[in-house]
Order: C-alpha cells, then structure tokens, then sequence
C-alpha cells in the first residue's frame, strides 16, 4: 500500500482503472460460465471493449491534442478491413494464432498510417474545418470499400469496381471482398479475454505517452500554440505522433470488431456517421481528457439498451434521458458547483478514499 501511494496520480489512476476492469472482467465471466448473461449480451462484450479502444484513440486526439476529428471511425474501418482482408486471405495457409497476431499488426499499423497521411494536410485546418475534413475521410473510406471487389483464384488476385463478374475469376476461386456484402467468413477469433488485455495495454501506452517529454509537449501546444513555438517545440512533430498514436489505437478497436463478426460491412452505423458521433458522444460524456471515463462511458452506453430490454417501448426514451442526465452531471456548471460544494467531485472522493487509508 505504501509503494501505491508513493505513485503519481495519474498512474494511481491508471492501476485503479485497470483494477475495475479485471474485476468487471472476472464478473462477466463468472456469469457467463454459469448460463447468467444472455447470449445478445454475450456478443457486445468484445464490441464493448472495441468501441472503449476507439474512444480512448479519439479521446487523446480531442483531450491532450485538443484537436476535434470525427474520422476515427474511419481509422476503425481501415482496421477492421485491412486486418479481415488478411486473415480471410491466409486463413488457410498462416495457423490460427500467429495469423491473428500478424492480422493484429497490419490492422494497427494500416490505421496508423493513414492516420499518419491524413493527419499531414489536416492538422493545418482548426476548429469545425479540421472535424469536416476527417468526417469526410470516415465516409469516403466506407464508400471506397462498398465498390472494391476482389477475389483469388489459381492465376491470382482480381480486383474490380464494378461487380463480381467482371473479376474474371475461375469456378473455384475465392470472393475475398465483395462490394457492399464485405468480407464474409472471417475466422472469430476475438474473445473477451484478448479485447480485456488490448484495452489495459492501450491504456498503459497513453498513460506513458501523456505523462513523457513528447506528452507533456502536445499538451503544452494544445493550451498555447504560438507559445509553444516561440520557446522552439516542433509543432508539426508532435502533432503528428499524437494523432497517428491516436490512429493506431482506434485501428486496434477495429481489428477486434472484425474478428468478432462473421459477415463484415462497411456500413453507417458501422463506420460512418453514426459511428463517429457515438464515439465521440463516449468522449464528451466521459470527460474530455479523461480515459478512463470514455472507456466507462463506453461501457454503459453499449450496455445499457440491451440492460433495458425487458422495457420494449420505452427502452430508448429512458436511454435517452440517462444520456441527458449523465451529460448535464458531469458538464453543467450550476451541478458542477452543487457537486464541488458536497464533496461529489472526483477528486474529493479520491481525496476521502486516501484518507480513510490513512485512518
């Protein structure tokens, strides 16, 4: 306990966040060994953990490098499909274990570079023009794959952008993408336990890459730019490590959804608009800056519709008002000051929590 103490508060954060997440993991797989949890809550376990990773991905974009992007579903996308593409490709050539991890790989550093490309021109735009452009990368990728057909065969590889037919292909060849249909067949090989590790793994990284030299100067140029060019920080530099880092996590998130599904489509409500919006809707409500409450937020938002169910009609309407609550608890400043004056802020409870330590 002493050596816990000893640690910054930010790693004490860290650990105690790691700590919920064991415990919540343990729980799910208690009831899931024991027949408890239902089989539609069974399958958002690895989506939850997906959608956590792409919110703490956006959350060091819009929190540390104080830069708004609505492409990380994009970043997602190119992920997911990057890394199917493969494992469908070698499924039966590269066993399973070392074709995930190589598929694990391309994902992520597929993300990262098109985070890296499009984070060159972008980052020169600020405000609602830079949110512009990255929503229109998340959409032009999603529409892009809606086209591409591509399948192998015994000559090769075909690609096309009109239809099947028009790959050429012989009887036995094999439909690797297949337009707005996606990749179908990709081996499921994410589980919950994996998406638990991946998580913990991102957070550690962002943990350290916030509290390093190169951290420490993304949110220095974050607060002032021309401040943090005056004393000769290269700006350009560290906003490009930082949105590629930011990148190749929501890439990672997406390597896991596609390994979770069997049928695999660039849709809206899988990469576009909607996409974007929720996971941003996880950062705001989380706190911006704050990973361990986007990867909360995500939890309970993903949860929460299939938790109310049993409630048919009226399942949304109450979604909708805990969003409202949960947004106006953490954000309005009359509530705010109600919750500073009555100790309910977070630092408060920590503060009370060491002290009973102490005691």
């Amino acid at each position: 306990m002493s050596l816990y103490k000893n640690l910054n508060k930010s790693t004490q954060k860290l650990l105690g966040t790691i700590g919920v997440i064991l415990v919540l993991y343990i729980v799910m797989s208690i009831m899931e060994g024991t027949g408890n949890l239902s089989s539609l809550m069974k399958g958002l376990l690895v989506p939850v953990c997906a959608y956590s990773l792409v919110a703490v991905g956006l959350n060091l974009c819009v929190g540390y490098l104080g830069e708004l992007s609505l492409g990380h579903a994009g970043f997602m996308c190119v992920g997911a499909f990057t890394s199917a593409f493969f494992s469908r490709a070698t499924q039966e050539i590269i066993p399973d274990v070392p074709r995930f991890i190589l598929a694990l790989l391309i994902g992520t550093v597929m993300a990262a570079l098109f985070g890296f490309l499009i984070a060159i021109p972008v980052l020169r735009l600020k405000g609602d023009y830079l949110a512009i452009v990255t929503l229109a990368f998340g959409e032009i990728i999603k529409n892009v794959i809606n086209v591409m057909y591509v399948g192998v065969d015994s000559k090769g590889m075909h690609f096309s952008i009109k239809d099947q037919m028009s790959l050429g292909m012989d009887l036995d060849g094999k439909m690797l993408i297949n337009g707005p249909q996606g990749i179908t067949g990709t081996p499921r090989q994410s589980t919950f336990t994996i998406a638990v590790l991946l998580l913990i793994l991102a957070l550690v990284v962002v943990n350290n890459f916030v509290n390093s030299r190169t951290g420490r100067a993304v949110k220095a140029i974050r607060d002032n730019q021309i401040a943090a060019e005056t004393v000769g920080l290269p700006v350009t530099k560290y906003k490009l490590v930082a949105f590629t880092l930011s990148a190749a996590i929501a890439g990672v998130g997406g390597v896991l959804y596609a390994h979770n599904i069997n049928s695999l489509t660039a849709t809206t409500n899988n990469f576009g608009y909607n996409m974007s919006i929720m996971i941003l809707v996880y950062v705001v409500l989380g706190g911006i800056g704050n990973f361990s409450g986007s990867v909360i937020a995500a939890v309970v938002l993903t949860m929460l519709p299939e938790m109310l169910r049993g409630l048919s009609t009226y399942r949304m309407l109450i979604y909708s008002i805990v969003l409202i609550v949960l947004m106006l608890f953490n954000w309005a400043p009359a509530i705010l000051k109600w919750r500073e004056d009555h100790g309910l802020t977070t630092a408060a409870i920590v503060s009370k929590f060491k002290k009973k330590e102490v005691r």
